[in-house]
């Protein structure tokens, strides 16, 4: 009756809400989550006129959650570092107070080296973190390394509950 046919693009309100203890409540919120923590090193980096020791190149992926984000790249990279969502669960350490640090998920380990590296910075700089595997999760990182590119890949995200849960 709504002329809604199949493979048609549909889209829901997201319902965002911020709470009076500070939350953000929303339907979709691991990708703007991720957005936001991206926007806000950017602007710590401008404000403090910091220069990154090596060269950042921001990548942003609109089929992240299908599966093959960033199987192809524009560049060539040495390092990825995908930002997404640290899921929260029973069987999970993250909460929504963590950045999650993901060693592997569906699609295998990713990097050691890498992976240890920002470990390293979370315990250095006194960022809570929780360090959890995803087996049933994949990452634009993910999608990279199924499509061939040569790179260090690791994973990690600010703790959202429930995003996909909402939608």
């Amino acid at each position: 009756a709504m002329g809604i046919d199949t493979g048609d693009f549909v889209a829901f309100d997201p319902r965002a809400v911020w709470t009076d203890a500070g939350y953000i409540k929303s339907r979709h919120l691991d990708d703007k989550a991720g957005m936001a923590a991206i926007l806000g090193l950017l602007e710590h980096l401008s404000s403090h006129q910091l220069t990154p020791k090596h060269t950042l190149k921001i990548i942003i992926s609109t089929y992240e959650e299908v599966g093959h984000g960033a199987a192809h790249l524009p560049c060539s990279l040495d390092e990825m570092i995908a930002v997404d969502m640290g899921a929260m669960g029973a069987d999970l350490t993250c909460t929504e107070h963590q950045v999650s640090i993901c060693p592997k998920d569906s699609s295998g380990p990713y990097d050691y080296d890498l992976t240890n590296a920002l470990i390293a910075a979370a315990k250095a700089n006194g960022i809570s973190h929780a360090i959890d595997i995803y087996p049933f999760y994949g990452s634009d990182a993910s999608a990279a390394l199924r499509a061939g590119h040569d790179l260090k890949a690791a994973l990690i995200g600010p703790g959202v509950h429930a995003s996909h849960h909402m939608e």
